[in-house]
């Protein structure tokens, strides 16, 4: 897995104990930890610390993150991206997608875009 995940301070700390259980090497942070963004720091400010240390940032900030990402892009910055989890899904699905992503998807894969959570459906499978 070579992708890396800071969680926003507002996301449950459930989501960072259970991506370390779950997927042990998978490199997981959260806002407020060491070495990463305090508590506190403003939305641009975490998008360039993503930027600098490659991470993608997990969030529910579904309103003001489009805002931040395009001023971001017109500073002519860029981020590894951004997953916005769905309300409508439990915490075991969310990061049972975070997982799966991480471990299916190409370096820059998600550079400057914003996903929301869910990727992957599932449904009736007609042949």
């Amino acid at each position: 897995m070579t992708l890396k995940y800071l969680m926003d301070e507002n996301v449950d700390p459930v989501y960072v104990t259970q991506l370390r259980q779950q997927a042990p090497d998978l490199v997981v942070r959260a806002v407020g930890e060491p070495a990463t963004p305090s508590t506190g720091t403003k939305d641009p400010e975490i998008l360039l610390w993503c930027e600098e240390y490659e991470f993608i940032l997990v969030t529910n900030n579904r309103r003001s993150m489009p805002v931040h990402l395009t001023e971001n892009i017109a500073q002519n910055r860029h981020i590894p991206g951004i997953f916005i989890l769905s309300p409508s899904l439990s915490i075991g699905k969310n990061i049972e997608e975070l997982i799966l992503i991480a471990q299916g998807s190409f370096d820059d894969e998600y550079q400057d875009q914003i996903v929301f959570l869910p990727l992957t459906q599932v449904g009736d499978v007609r042949l």
